[in-house]
């Protein structure tokens, strides 16, 4: 079952940063639903000169894949994004009204990478209009025209982005239909679900150490016979990654230690190649590589974007240690055999041995693909079951980031709104930053690593639901463990009272405050929110009738959660714990679909337009999301980098015409 990245609550405070920052301005930007901020890289000076060329090299390796997420995302996105930019550089009038709308589009499109909105799926639509857009293609340079509408024409690409029944959703979770054939993004081509599905039957490796059958290629019909386009130097997206593997190259040369260099010269060899045996090797060598301070993930990670679960999507983050935050994961990992073998899971769908947990806090120090400009909170990784099983896993809480969100979050107004009482806002007040934190850490560093898969269970059982599955599967773990007294002993929680904050918090966020994410009358698509959802509505509907541990309740005309009984909500965590876990051990897909259906997709329409009408009494944007500081290396006469200097002047317009231009070496059409 696929480890995913968990995804943060931008809606929730937080935890704070107790170090100096050198960012003295987090917001850059804001429009639609969207805010721009900065996060500050601390303790970056204190990294040694090759440690800082090494992050270099690593962030320009990293910022070299930005065109293959846009072309996965939707094979229209890099056409309509560099139209949109020639629009931009070219046209004359700048104060025009329908120039300043397709610049608001434009900012909305470099956020999602492509035409969809990054995290609800739908396409997303221009406010200016079809015939302002006919005239401004005018003002593209010649070269630039001839390229982008060298593979479709200007009527298809205003129809792209114009209509909303062409290309609607990127990726399409609903039941009953083909799920290949009604989504957007560019996994697939000339390929119905059905015939994917058993194309990868019938190529799956059933061998004790499976490859990823699928992860790093395009699957497509030619000539009627369905085959794979792999992702590789002098393959699909070569252009892109023969730039990855010149700077990994660079970065291979200061590595820390001979794990690391091992870790590259892996990841370099599976690029050119494209073969998966070498991936399997990669990944086994970075779960290896624990003495580093400085980390990255570059490549095909995360399958949300495949409708199937199956290939994986560009990302890419440079990061470094932590070193006295890393101290609460570090404790975490050492205890990993006690929260396995106390889970309230059933003993056969629990990991005998666990092995290789390792776990640290990080600070970023680049976000790049699917990492960017919206970034996790936590990593855990690799994917693979077995790799898992075998070597272990490893998994971060990134730091700068929450640090970032918290900056912004203070005073909002957000949960003195949706919070019952005084009681419940100073819980969060006293205890949200460690909790949060320490849910992150549980999630991350042992949900995601929890439990085993049964003989003959592979990663596609769970087919479409799998991510919502393993998500709540993640964040139940967290939930039933953070209430333990064990996290006292261990000395990371203060008192047994705390973890009552991250209780109330997910009941909340799950039942109320992330609807503000969903238009009316839509369902809930993204696996995160539905994660959420199906905790909140499952603990909800199976609470105590005549004395109920958690129920809806109205104060002065308005809705909120009520949780009567905090213990006996976590034995509630705890049963579904075990129902979810069983799933994923058995791979059971039917009793995965009634859970998810029931609890997870649908929205109570009254809820819903309550919760958004006391939001926008706030003024809070529901998404967040970041600009990279700039890195700069300071060379001497004989052109020897003699330090790196970060800048964190860069707005957000800039940075992203600037990569286009430094970082886009792919075709429109590929």
């Amino acid at each position: 079952m696929k480890k995913t990245l968990y995804v943060l609550l931008a809606l929730v405070v937080l935890a704070g940063c107790k170090r100096t920052n050198t960012v003295t301005q987090y917001n850059v930007d804001r429009f639609y639903d969207l805010e721009v901020l900065r996060y500050d890289v601390p303790d970056f000076d204190q990294l040694t000169l090759q440690q800082k060329t090494l992050v270099y090299y690593l962030t320009e390796a990293a910022l070299q894949g930005r065109d293959i997420l846009y072309d996965q995302n939707c094979r229209y996105n890099l056409a309509v994004r560099r139209t949109l930019e020639g629009i931009y550089l070219n046209y004359p009038d700048k104060q025009d009204p329908q120039f300043l709308l397709m610049e608001k589009y434009l900012k909305r499109v470099w956020f999602s990478n492509g035409i969809h909105h990054h995290y609800n799926e739908d396409k997303f639509l221009p406010e200016f209009t079809r015939e302002w857009f006919a005239d401004a293609v005018g003002y593209l340079p010649e070269e630039t025209a001839e390229e982008i509408f060298s593979g479709a024409s200007q009527e298809e690409l205003a129809d792209v982005m114009f209509n909303p029944e062409v290309l609607g959703k990127k990726v399409n979770q609903a039941s009953g239909v083909d799920l290949i054939l009604t989504s957007a993004n560019n996994y697939y081509e000339g390929v119905t679900q059905a015939e994917a599905e058993a194309w990868y039957a019938a190529h799956k490796d059933n061998s004790a150490e499976p490859e990823w059958t699928g992860l790093n290629a395009k699957l497509v019909k030619k000539d009627g016979v369905v085959q794979e386009l792999t992702y590789k130097v002098g393959g699909l997206y070569g252009a892109a990654l023969e730039r990855v593997v010149y700077w990994l190259e660079k970065a291979r040369d200061v590595a820390e230690n001979d794990q690391q260099r091992l870790v590259i010269d892996r990841l370099i060899e599976f690029n050119r190649t494209g073969d998966l045996k070498t991936f399997n090797e990669y990944a086994i060598a970075w779960v290896g590589d624990t003495d580093s301070r400085v980390d990255f993930v570059n490549g095909f990670t995360e399958t949300y974007g495949d409708p199937l679960g199956i290939t994986g999507a560009w990302e890419a983050m440079v990061n470094f240690k932590n070193p006295e935050a890393t101290k609460r994961t570090t404790v975490l990992a050492e205890n990993a055999q006690w929260f396995e073998d106390n889970s309230p899971t059933a003993k056969e769908y629990k990991k005998e041995t666990v092995r290789g947990v390792s776990a640290k806090v990080i600070d970023a120090a680049i976000l790049g693909g699917d990492c960017y400009p919206s970034t996790p909170i936590g990593i855990n990784l690799p994917n693979a079951s077995w790799i898992r099983k075998e070597y272990g896993s490893k998994s971060v809480t990134i730091q700068n980031i929450t640090a970032a969100y918290y900056k912004v979050a203070q005073g909002n107004g957000l949960n003195e709104e949706f919070m019952l009482s005084d009681k419940e806002v100073e819980y969060a007040r006293k205890y949200g930053s460690i909790t949060g934190d320490c849910h992150t850490d549980l999630h991350e560093c042992l949900g995601h690593g929890s439990g085993k898969l049964l003989p003959g269970v592979s990663k596609e059982s769970l087919k479409e639901h799998s991510s919502t599955i393993e998500e709540a599967r993640a964040d139940l773990f967290g939930l039933y463990y953070i209430a333990d007294k064990k996290l006292v002993e261990l000395g990371i929680l203060p008192d047994e009272e705390a973890y009552k904050a991250e209780y109330y918090k997910q009941m909340m966020n799950g039942a109320m405050t992330q609807l503000v994410r969903i238009e009316p009358g839509k369902d809930i698509e993204e696996a995160h929110m539905r994660n959420r959802q199906l905790i909140a509505g499952w603990v909800l509907a199976h609470a105590d009738e005549s004395n109920p541990e958690v129920e809806w309740v109205r104060k002065d005309g308005k809705l909120y959660i009520q949780v009567n009984d905090y213990e006996g909500l976590r034995r509630l965590y705890g049963q579904l714990l075990a129902i979810v876990q069983q799933i994923v051990s058995t791979g059971d897909y039917d009793a995965a679909k009634q859970l998810v259906e029931t609890y997870a997709v649908k929205i109570d329409p009254k809820v819903h337009a309550e919760v958004l009408e006391r939001y926008k009494t706030l003024d809070i944007a529901p998404y967040k999301g970041f600009v990279n500081p700039v890195y700069t290396p300071v060379t001497d006469a004989e052109g020897n980098i003699t330090d790196i200097k970060v800048d964190y002047s860069e707005g957000y317009a800039e940075q992203h015409l600037r990569y286009s231009r430094d970082y886009s070496p792919l075709p429109t059409w590929n």
